[in-house]
């Protein structure tokens, strides 16, 4: 495997997510408008946000199957949580995500606790969690990329959104089958993101990735090149 077909990939790796990050941070600046023109920032000042989020689905309804704002706990003058989260199902209007915020309550969804909302909580740094199959959700396997919103120093939440694995693969599998040989995207875990082989689905783990493993700077990924067809289920 040439070192420039490596290039090649990571380049267009890092191509589709910034362009995932830059629909967010339109959602985001709509977010930290709405918070800076409230005297009392409600659920009702969200409504504000829905063009920028509806327009994220729209523009990328092929990729991106949720987007919204994720709020942290206190922040809402009206709710003590708040998911302001929409769903585009194919060729329907955007569906609201409703889940039980109650603490109280058996089915009760602490966000707070999900790895895409807690590590940009702790480090104000976009992140990136999956694959994992979004049980809760479209029970397919989902990436979730989410970035922070801060204003004055307070952490407001994070702006996220859920995007199809099998879709973030397709967008890649140009410069994939490019080369000669595998080459495969895996997270932190190992678990495959894309890869030219059909032997590996997205969500697999690696069992064997092998010495040639590129990290890519700014990503909780890598470029593997020469592991052996071996996974474990993905699930």
């Amino acid at each position: 495997m040439s070192d420039r077909h490596v290039d090649q990939v990571a380049a267009r790796v890092h191509t589709i997510v910034s362009d995932i990050f830059r629909s967010l941070d339109h959602i985001l600046a709509s977010v930290e408008t709405c918070y800076h023109a409230s005297s009392s920032f409600t659920c009702a000042d969200l409504v504000a946000v829905r063009p920028e989020i509806f327009a994220c689905l729209s523009g990328k309804r092929d990729v991106v199957a949720g987007a919204g704002v994720i709020v942290a706990p206190g922040v809402l003058a009206d709710r003590r949580r708040w998911l302001e989260w929409w769903q585009a199902p194919s060729e329907q209007d955007p569906t609201f995500l409703d889940v039980d915020l109650d603490p109280e309550s058996l089915d009760f969804y602490d966000y707070t606790a999900a790895e895409w909302f807690a590590v940009p909580e702790r480090t104000r740094h976009r992140h990136i969690v999956g694959p994992y199959v979004d049980y809760g959700g479209t029970d397919t396997y989902m990436l979730t990329f989410t970035t922070p919103a801060e204003v004055d120093g307070r952490f407001l939440g994070v702006v996220g959104a859920d995007v199809r694995a099998a879709r973030f693969e397709a967008l890649l599998l140009g410069v994939l089958a490019a080369g000669p040989a595998q080459i495969t995207l895996v997270n932190g875990e190992g678990r495959v993101v894309a890869t030219n082989s059909p032997r590996l689905p997205a969500g697999s783990l690696l069992l064997d990735p092998g010495p040639d493993r590129r990290p890519l700077p700014g990503l909780p990924w890598s470029i593997v090149t020469s592991a052996r067809d071996r996974a474990i289920s993905p699930r």
